[in-house]
């Protein structure tokens, strides 16, 4: 059982950084500013394009989830 789960993960684990070729994965708490609705994204894991978005950095930041939250 304990194995499946190790494979299962190490699979997981490959594939996300094998199509992680062209993207970067950012890892924490960052969010997006908060729009005009008051609406805004939050995640630990973001999966970003570096091709479409060369300036996402500026986008997600951990600031941004503290100004939102208040």
């Amino acid at each position: 059982m304990i194995k499946k789960i190790i494979n299962i993960s190490l699979l997981l684990a490959f594939v996300l950084v094998a199509n992680c070729a062209q993207h970067s994965v950012k890892f924490g708490k960052k969010c997006t500013q908060t729009a005009k609705d008051g609406t805004y994204e939050k995640s630990f894991v973001w999966i970003v394009n570096n091709k479409i978005n060369p300036d996402f950095d500026k986008k997600i930041t951990r600031q941004n989830c503290i100004s939102a939250e208040s």
